[in-house]
């Protein structure tokens, strides 16, 4: 018997996802459009931090000390400046490179009171995962880190480089970490017993959550909506703005309606156009 791979209507991140939720427009320009933003200090930031921790767990489990985690910042920054110089134009002087170096010290020594990774051997870092729904939609994304009990149970780890939200908002802090929990229970049909965000910024915060397959039901039906709701903008060409207070950061607001502006025509390009070309096997990446 031959096995077909699914037929993919399209492919979502839980980022992309998050962009159409704050703003349809948002998407549009980043997705349907893939307009240039330039980069911002705090993402690249966020980046740096993120590639310290990776590689701390590269270290013996009694090296891995804060210390050693400052020691990895400078040549994760010049990695990254090496691959992007334009990261080099964030700054206006090299005072405020150091200020910036300072802040991302800041949340590594930070880290270090949040968790003790000499007690902790992940079982995956950066992992890539993917899986499609039943209505042929693929949800992808990149896991920052997964542990595996002795008993087999698995909690899916993300850091985060902001302060952690208020309670009104921890609903949606929480909604890529079920994305996230979605996909492996679909790859490994097992849900996973704990969803835990490292908040880096203010004074540190970890917010823990234990889904259920309620919960990851509940996120599938939401999952479908939100592709059902980028398919009618698709076809009826209207990709709503939408106002906050992030459109403060936005770097499109000179196209943007709501700021006087005016979209460009709408390109043929569909989201998930290369989805076959890009798509790489779950049991490759697992």
């Amino acid at each position: 018997m031959t096995l077909t791979e699914p037929v993919i209507i399209g492919a979502l991140s839980p980022s992309r996802a998050g962009d159409f939720m704050t703003c349809p427009l948002l998407y549009r320009f980043r997705v349907i459009d893939q307009l240039p933003e330039k980069p911002s200090p705090a993402a690249v930031r966020g980046t740096v931090v993120h590639a310290v921790l990776e590689r701390l767990y590269d270290l013996p489990a009694p090296r891995r000390s804060v210390g050693a985690a400052l020691e990895l910042l400078e040549p994760q920054w010049l990695r990254l400046l090496a691959e992007e110089p334009l990261y080099a134009q964030m700054f206006a002087d090299d005072a405020e490179r150091e200020q910036w170096l300072a802040q991302a010290r800041g949340m590594l020594e930070r880290y270090f009171r949040l968790e003790d990774p000499t007690r902790l051997e992940p079982a995956e870092r950066e992992l890539y995962v993917e899986a499609v729904l039943d209505g042929g939609l693929l949800l992808r994304g990149y896991v920052d880190r997964l542990d595996v009990a002795p008993t087999g149970e698995v909690r899916v780890v993300d850091y985060k480089t902001g302060s952690a939200p208020g309670p009104e908002f921890e609903a949606k802090a929480l909604f890529q970490m079920k994305f996230y929990a979605l996909v492996l229970w679909r790859l490994r049909g097992q849900v996973p017993r704990l969803l835990q965000l490292v908040y880096l910024g203010g004074q540190g915060e970890v917010l823990r959550y234990a889904p259920d397959e309620a919960d990851l039901l509940a996120t599938e039906r939401k999952v479908m909506a939100l592709w059902a709701a980028i398919e009618r903008a698709l076809e009826s060409g209207e990709w709503r703005a939408r106002r906050s207070r992030l459109c403060d950061w936005c770097d499109h607001q000179a196209l943007c309606p709501e700021f006087g502006g005016s979209p460009p025509p709408v390109p043929d390009r569909q989201p998930g156009d290369t989805v076959r070309s890009s798509r790489r096997a779950a049991t490759d990446e697992l």
